[in-house]
Order: structure tokens, then C-alpha cells, then sequence
């Protein structure tokens, strides 16, 4: 998943723009636990990818049928033209997506320099671990395979380990990424 945030920045001439910095990895690695502590310190909103998905797709990670490219395609075209709407807003949003081969991220950064990519990192042994006690979400630890064989590295990214509890994370991205 991404973690999209919105922030301002004020250039040397004066003006400002927003930039849209997009959180990643596969399921369990804490995109909305992670998510939920920067939007609390950065005091903006925060979103899940997954609540943008068609019912379709929803039933079919949850029948623990991975997701095709196909029934992707319509989802991220979505989510890219909310972060287009999201860099013309006021204020930041932080939002928890999937997208793990790098042709989805492509479409969700869609060329804007306005966008920048982390990705949450971890071990498949301690997100499977994290997996076995997490309730109520519809993604079920059996598809963690097939997410870490979809996982394609991204360019140009933020790594970040996911080791540390939460709000450390949180504070290492904020760090980084100068917020």
C-alpha cells in the first residue's frame, strides 16, 4: 500500500506547491497504522486506498483470490486523479495504498514532480507475524505471498524499515522527508 501526503512547501521566489508523497508496501506492513500517526502529527486527514476499491475486487481479496492487473487498472486510474485533486488542494491528506509493481506507481505519480514514494520495509516473517493478529480486515494473511512475489522495488524511493513501533516510523519519514 501507499500513504499519500500532501504538503506545502515554500519556494525560494515565494510561491509555494504541494507535494504528494506516497507510502508503500505489501499488506501488514502498517500503511494505515503508519498513515494514521503522520496524518495525527502532521494534523491532516488520512485515507485508505483500499475504500476506493469496486466491491468486486474487495470480494475477491477477501475469497483470498489475488487482484489482476485488470481488475487494478480502473482503482489506481481513480487514485491518480485524486492526488491530481489533492495537489490543488489546501492542506495535506495522507493516504494508505497497495500498488506494488512499479507500473502502478507510474500511473499514480502519472510524471508529477509533486510526488514522491516510500516504502515501509519489512520481513516476511514479521509481517506474516503482524498478519496473524490483525482483525477486521478483509485481506487475509494467506495472500502475503503473492504480494511479496508482486513486489517489484521501487526507483527512486524512501526505504524505510518497519521494525520500530509506529510512531518512530512515523518520525523517520517526517525527518527524511524534511516535514
Amino acid at each position: 500500500m501507499y500513504v499519500l501526503a500532501i504538503n506545502i512547501i515554500t519556494r525560494k521566489d515565494g510561491g509555494c506547491r504541494r507535494m504528494v508523497i506516497i507510502l508503500m508496501g505489501v499488506t501488514g506492513s502498517g500503511k494505515t497504522t503508519v498513515g494514521e500517526e503522520l496524518a495525527k502529527g502532521l494534523g491532516w486527514s488520512y485515507y485508505d486506498a483500499d475504500d476506493f476499491h469496486p466491491d468486486s475486487n474487495v470480494q475477491k481479496m477477501a475469497n483470498g483470490t489475488p487482484l489482476t492487473d485488470e481488475d487494478r487498472w480502473p482503482w489506481l486510474h481513480i487514485l491518480a486523479a485524486e492526488i491530481g485533486a489533492w495537489i490543488e488542494a489546501d492542506g495535506g491528506a495522507i493516504l494508505g495504498c497497495s500498488a506494488l509493481k512499479q507500473r502502478y506507481r507510474d500511473i499514480l505519480v502519472g510524471g508529477r514532480e509533486d510526488v514522491r514514494i516510500v516504502h515501509l520495509n519489512g520481513q516476511k516473517a514479521l509481517i506474516a507475524q503482524r498478519l496473524e493478529t490483525r482483525m477486521d480486515h478483509y485481506m487475509p494473511a494467506s495472500l502475503l505471498d503473492s504480494q511479496f512475489e508482486a513486489l517489484e522495488e521501487p526507483r527512486d524511493a524512501l526505504s524505510v524499515d518497519i521494525s520500530p513501533a509506529p510512531p518512530v516510523i512515523a518520525v523517520a519519514i517526517r525527518k527524511a522527508l524534511g516535514l
